[in-house]
């Protein structure tokens, strides 16, 4: 990082906080946001998008999908109108599409590119640039599509879509939503029939939402639980009007906080509990959290409830890694509510934390650790010996979130049920996902 960047860094202690009281509302799921802006840029004619999550990595969506031709407009907070430029009508972006943080937008928008004639340059910031693409880049070329990419198939990478494309049959090598959503949208403008072949089930937002846009996709499930999605390509997508509700990886912050910090009673309005997403609430309710569902109800074929939590004291458990999946990005804030439980708390299967934002196992062990609490890194997962219950030490010096948004709210989350507070060396990270989190976590403690 150059100085320039090292002076512009935010750095924050988070001090131990009273109880976190009253109700919140968290900003629109971050996967859902990203999925409305590319479907109805590719539905021909005008859809309606509410609760649009605002971070900066859908704007990065946004961003992209108008270079390529499609007009979106916000017109007020949440509320955007896409007019959509049609299955195949995507134009060829005339600068590098800029990614910023974005993972998610860098590997949709190779699958949407994959089968149209056009090719796009992908650059995107430092820790971005340092994942690899490589687990898309493979299907992708399979149905065509060419990349000239930086060593080890990492960012800045320029792709060519072919047209027509080849529909193929993929099995996932390992569980990925963000694959298998890149492949099925390749799909849509590949003639015949493209199938992803899931051995574990991850979150499905994709199959749902093109299934609602009026594309003819299948899903069968086989007794040992593998899912087995089909596509017809060449689809004509139909303009949607869509809300989406509250990101339940947000909602995981407050989530945890309430139920680590004594006398806190909170609810989490509107948050979408979709089953391929809600593995985090199953796990801290098996862990003895007081987590209750209020007004349940279904938005836009999406399950969604308003969350109420209150503090409860915690007990280890060791957690099954075919939940994994569905609560594959909040795990940062579930090592923090491990070490606050009783008892030694033993996470595997988790390799996948290896290659997000950052290395999110040896981040969080190195983060823990600096707070005070016993943890045992492998390869696959981290074991953690709680507290009790008792507050964590703290730290003296700042935490190292690696340009991770996860690891800065997770840690400032361990902050609140500390003895000296948490410092952690930088918090602008957090606008990639959550802009206001900050806000939300002073008005709450105040």
């Amino acid at each position: 990082m150059s100085s320039a960047d090292q002076a512009a860094k935010r750095p924050r202690r988070f001090q131990p906080a009273g109880s976190l009281r009253g109700e919140i509302r968290v900003p629109g799921d971050k996967s859902i946001s990203h999925r409305s802006l590319m479907l109805s840029a590719l539905a021909v004619g005008t859809s309606r998008v509410t609760g649009l999550l605002e971070g900066e990595d859908v704007l990065s969506t946004a961003a992209a999908m108008r270079a390529m031709g499609a007009t979106i407009e916000r017109e007020c907070i949440g509320e955007w109108t896409i007019h959509g430029v049609g299955v195949g009508g995507l134009l060829q972006p005339q600068a590098p599409l800029d990614m910023g943080n974005s993972g998610t937008s860098t590997r949709l928008l190779m699958g949407l590119i994959a089968s149209h004639g056009i090719e796009a340059k992908f650059v995107g910031d430092a820790s971005l640039s340092k994942r690899p693409m490589g687990r898309v880049i493979e299907p992708l070329s399979l149905m065509g599509a060419t990349f000239d990419a930086s060593e080890g198939g990492r960012l800045p990478l320029t792709m060519r879509g072919a047209c027509p494309a080849v529909p193929i049959s993929y099995r996932l090598p390992v569980a990925s939503a963000q694959v298998k959503s890149a492949v099925l949208l390749a799909g849509l403008n590949t003639p015949g029939v493209t199938t992803v072949i899931e051995p574990v089930p991850t979150r499905d937002h994709s199959e749902r939402m093109l299934r609602g846009f009026g594309a003819e996709l299948n899903v069968d499930t086989a007794s040992d639980g593998t899912r087995t999605i089909t596509l017809v390509g060449e689809a004509e997508l139909k303009p949607q009007e869509i809300e989406v509700p509250g990101d339940p990886s947000s909602a995981a912050f407050f989530i945890v906080a309430a139920l680590i910090v004594p006398g806190s009673d909170l609810i989490v309005k509107n948050v979408g509990l979709n089953p391929t997403r809600a593995g985090l609430i199953a796990v801290l309710r098996d862990m003895g959290g007081q987590i209750d569902e209020l007004n349940a109800r279904e938005v836009g074929g999406e399950p969604v409830a308003d969350l109420h939590v209150r503090h409860s004291y915690l007990k280890a458990i060791d957690v099954d890694p075919a939940i994994a999946p569905s609560m594959i990005d909040e795990f940062p804030v579930f090592f923090v509510a491990a070490a606050m439980a009783e008892g030694m708390t033993v996470t595997s299967g988790l390799d996948e934390l290896r290659v997000k934002e950052s290395d999110r196992l040896a981040a969080m062990a190195t983060a823990l650790t600096a707070a005070g609490v016993r943890v045992t890194e492998r390869e696959d997962g981290l074991s953690i010996l709680g507290s009790r219950g008792d507050p964590l030490r703290g730290t003296d010096g700042a935490i190292e979130t690696h340009l991770d948004h996860r690891i800065a709210m997770a840690m400032a989350v361990a902050g609140l049920a500390s003895v000296r507070g948490v410092e952690v060396d930088d918090t602008r990270p957090i606008a990639t996902s959550f802009p206001a989190f900050e806000e939300l976590l002073d008005g709450l403690v105040q």
